[in-house]
């Protein structure tokens, strides 16, 4: 198996993006938003203006200046609220003109869906090299889930910019108060913006990313592409995640519900094959965050849960479940560090209000994207 951080070419072109999004849409465990959009965006964006150079965590020099920046905001809403590659780059504007710095590198805050390609957006634009690295190793819903908040990293200044040309930057005592105050913004904005925060040196994001997640990203895509012949895409993915399947089963009930800007919810399988007779209930905060089966948990945040269509293997967002939906769950261990005690204060499940320890992944294979502190 090719290391995660050499299995992309370091010039990234066009034709790249669609692996890259199908992975980023796994690795975003439900949420983080629709691929295609950010895929579609970044897409103009490198056509119009060249291929972007990926830049390896471990060369980054200290005084390196990164900038992440991401959509923030409910995915069901971005679903018909489409964002503009102009707001990709006024956030990053906005943010430079306010720190009075010059960004060497832009960089992923999660490795989940639309935001694993916004950051191309900025790159193609401005020229500059995108890190193949995010701040989760997965998606969370709350701005202050990045492992950087557990290194100290301040989260503001922050800018957010909304698609009728508002823009403001926050500045917050920590980075639970900049997730309350720019969640508020957000919902004004229409439930969904686009951020630039997180601004730290090359010293510190070597130490608080996660490394080489676009490349695995693109890794997950061409396995799923792979193995539709095989006819066990969620299986495959799973080995290279070093996970297990969890259950394989169909749609019965959804109820979800867009409040305060994210979409929450449940879905409920019942067994097919397998696992008929079975039932397994997924609870969903735009991520997938608990899986219960026949009333026992079986996996919780933060370890990644996702769902894949049976047939195609492509990854099923929260947003996209419906009745009658055939989809496989797997479990795949997250980035050890999540497992901290900081990690498990900043996005364990009695963070999202359940009352459970984690229920981990059994082990298998070490997850390409472990790091340690």
């Amino acid at each position: 198996m090719p290391d995660a951080a050499t299995s992309l070419r370091t010039r990234v072109g066009v034709e790249d993006l669609v692996d890259i999004g199908r992975g980023a849409a796994v690795l975003g465990t439900g949420g983080g938003g629709d691929p295609h959009i950010g895929g579609l965006l970044a897409g103009a964006a490198m056509r119009a203006h060249g291929p972007v150079d990926l830049a390896p965590l471990e060369d980054l020099p200290d005084d390196a200046v990164v900038l992440p920046v991401a959509m923030m905001g409910a995915p069901t809403v971005m679903v018909e609220k489409l964002p503009s590659a102009d707001q990709v780059g006024r956030a990053i504007r906005v943010l430079t003109d306010h720190l009075g710095l010059e960004v060497t590198h832009l960089a992923c805050i999660e490795a989940g869906g639309v935001n694993s390609l916004i950051p191309f957006v900025g790159a193609a634009e401005l020229g500059l090299p995108l890190l193949d690295a995010d701040g989760m190793g997965r998606a969370f819903p709350e701005l202050q889930m990045v492992l950087p908040t557990v290194y100290g990293i301040r989260g503001t200044p922050m800018s957010i910019v909304d698609e009728k040309g508002n823009s403001g930057v926050l500045d917050t005592v920590d980075n639970r108060w900049a997730e309350r105050f720019a969640r508020s913004v957000t919902i004004d904005m229409g439930c969904s913006a686009m951020i630039s925060n997180y601004w730290m040196t090359g010293a510190q994001a070597r130490q608080a990313l996660v490394p080489g997640t676009l490349s695995l990203a693109a890794r997950i895509g061409r396995t799923l592409t792979g193995a539709r012949t095989s006819g066990d895409p969620a299986g495959a993915v799973a080995d290279l995640l070093g996970g297990t399947v969890l259950f394989t089963g169909k749609v019965t009930d959804v109820a979800r519900r867009t409040t305060t800007g994210f979409a929450r919810g449940e879905a409920r399988l019942d067994g097919t094959g397998p696992d008929a007779g079975s039932e397994l209930l997924l609870e969903f905060q735009n991520e997938f965050l608990v899986a219960v089966r026949d009333g026992r948990t079986v996996s919780t945040v933060p370890d990644l849960i996702c769902a894949l269509d049976t047939q195609t293997g492509e990854a099923v967002r929260t947003e996209g479940l419906r009745f009658g939906h055939r989809v496989t769950v797997f479990a795949a261990p997250c980035d050890e560090r999540w497992h901290s005690p900081a990690g498990l204060a900043l996005a364990g499940p009695r963070v999202f209000g359940y009352e459970s320890d984690p229920v981990r992944v059994t082990p298998g294979t070490p997850t390409p994207t472990e790091a340690h502190p």
